[in-house]
């Protein structure tokens, strides 16, 4: 059999009722959500268990729900022994990820994701931009296209066939303009607050620069495979790498590819949503994908091991 990877999801799975059902069962989700509450100064679990859901997609409180909800799911998933030959994450989905593997403390990587959070909303006020997911064009057309639309760039390559991506709105919509010239299946705006992982979050990455300084981190146990550089990276270079994370774009196809060739052939999304599930499926139909986030995913993955 081969490496089993455990791949946790980015901005955009989050959903009003989140992990409610998960701190009802598991006192060890619950503490997780109490204790989110004590540092972040706001109360995680009855924002993400009950919305609304328009505060929820704000992007301050949404990356730390989504952390918050992965680290309850991951929690209960180390108390029954699984733990992976391998960590993943899309976007915020790498502080998840690193946190999983030990590179820091959940407390570490809470504090980080909210000022992540913070920095991305302010970049976004002082930058305004849009983003745009665009289905059923190859990539280097995606690529093509943005080059001659202006400021906007490929931000995320999600899977064969669908490009998200970033930059000025009007520089946006005139690359979705030419995408559905050139043939796309679909060109739709995506809702968000800003041009998340381009240019524009300059910024918010000099912001991370000096708030991931400090951070001391430790090798990630086990090992973490980074969709922004598709490659293992280790300690020393975890700081560096969540830095340019907020400007480069996210290529979790790639990715994946090169996790499936180093012998991963099973993947299991922790957190909420099944983006990353689905996205898998369509990068690769020979792997296993499954996503585990409520008591019944949970405890299908109990009966499994």
């Amino acid at each position: 059999m081969g490496k089993l990877a455990l791949v946790f999801p980015g901005q955009g799975s989050q959903k009003p009722g989140m992990g409610a059902d998960l701190a009802v069962e598991f006192e060890a989700a619950a503490a997780i959500y109490r204790r989110a509450g004590e540092i972040v100064g706001w109360h995680v679990a009855d924002v993400s268990f009950n919305g609304p859901e328009a505060k929820l997609n704000q992007t301050g409180f949404a990356q730390v729900a989504l952390y918050v909800n992965s680290m309850a799911v991951m929690e209960v998933l180390k108390q029954r022994g699984v733990s992976g030959d391998v960590v993943s994450g899309h976007s915020l989905g790498e502080y998840s990820a690193l946190a999983a593997a030990g590179a820091v403390s959940f407390e570490e990587g809470l504090e980080l994701v909210a000022a992540r959070g913070m920095a991305m909303a302010d970049a976004a006020q002082e930058r305004p931009g849009q983003m745009a997911a665009v289905l059923g064009l190859e990539d280097a057309d995606v690529e093509a296209i943005c080059a001659a639309a202006g400021e906007v760039w490929p931000v995320n390559y999600n899977c064969p066939g669908q490009v998200v991506v970033s930059g000025e709105a009007q520089s946006v919509q005139r690359a979705m303009a030419r995408a559905r010239e050139a043939g796309a299946r679909k060109a739709v705006q995506l809702p968000v607050s800003g041009a998340f992982h381009s240019p524009c979050m300059r910024s918010a990455a000099g912001v991370m620069k000096e708030r991931l300084a400090g951070t001391g981190f430790r090798e990630p146990q086990p090992p973490f495979f980074s969709s922004i550089s598709c490659r293992y990276e280790v300690a020393t270079g975890l700081a560096g790498l969540l830095v340019s994370q907020m400007v480069s774009p996210v290529r979790w196809s790639q990715a994946v590819a090169s996790m499936v060739a180093d012998g991963v052939d099973r993947f299991l999304e922790v957190g909420n949503g099944k983006v990353l599930t689905g996205l898998i499926r369509r990068i690769n139909r020979d792997v296993a994908a499954a996503s585990v986030s409520d008591p019944a995913s949970l405890n299908q993955i109990r009966s499994e091991e």
